[in-house]
């Protein structure tokens, strides 16, 4: 069975795979529970690691830590709470529309683009899942370099392919937030009705064109939730 050549890159392992735990943990919750079977089976089955290391090599280690068996499980069970949550309180007229099921992550950045704006969007949720992703790589590479093999990239093709979207789509998201659509500078206006709406939007700048967006905005909004003023 294969073990760490070096004290130094094990215990560098287990931090970053744990701050990858905190980071994807705090920023999202939802996570599919074949991930969770994936990881627990190959972590505690003998019968499952002997066959990876059939496929893999004898020498290779197992991919799976700690960390990772530990977000999987804290992940579906908090997502089995909120779904817990939605089934026994009272919903109203609330439906999930099944293309945001599947899509939303792609949606929110199409959004972004045609509104050509990031208000209202949590960019520290990202800058944790980016770093999440980032340390995921960056523990996997350690192990790979104390091995000298990097079977573990595709042998645990599950955290690698997660890591990557995840990576993907955050890079979209902040160029989207600092660089695109950047929040201008708060500007103070005689016109009390433009003064009303920096209060509302403080990160735009109430410039007459800016104004009339908002307003449009604000009205489509109160329109899609089905209230007037």
């Amino acid at each position: 069975m294969a073990s760490w050549n070096s004290v130094h890159l094990e215990i560098l392992y287990n931090v970053l795979g744990w701050v990858a735990f905190f980071s994807w943990s705090i920023s999202f919750y939802p996570q599919h529970s074949s991930y969770l079977i994936y990881n627990v089976s190959l972590f505690f089955s003998s019968v499952v690691q002997r066959q990876y290391r059939e496929k893999f090599g004898f020498n290779e280690m197992i991919p799976v830590a700690a960390n990772d068996v530990a977000f999987s499980m804290h992940a579906v069970l908090l997502t089995a709470f909120t779904l817990f949550q939605i089934a026994i309180y009272d919903r109203g007229n609330q439906k999930i529309s099944r293309i945001s099921i599947g899509i939303v992550t792609v949606a929110w950045a199409i959004l972004n683009f045609r509104r050509k704006s990031t208000i209202g969007f949590s960019i520290g949720n990202i800058l944790l899942d980016f770093l999440g992703g980032v340390t995921n790589y960056c523990q996997m590479a350690v192990q790979s370099i104390d091995q000298n093999s990097w079977v573990n990239f595709y042998g645990n093709i599950g955290k690698t392919m997660i890591s990557l979207v995840s990576i993907f789509f955050d890079i979209l998201f902040m160029v989207q937030h600092y660089v695109l659509y950047r929040a201008k500078k708060t500007t103070i206006s005689s016109d009390p009705n433009a003064a009303t709406l920096s209060v509302i939007y403080p990160s735009v700048l109430c410039k007459e064109e800016d104004t009339i967006q908002l307003i449009q905005e604000r009205i489509g909004a109160i329109q899609c939730a089905g209230r007037t003023y």
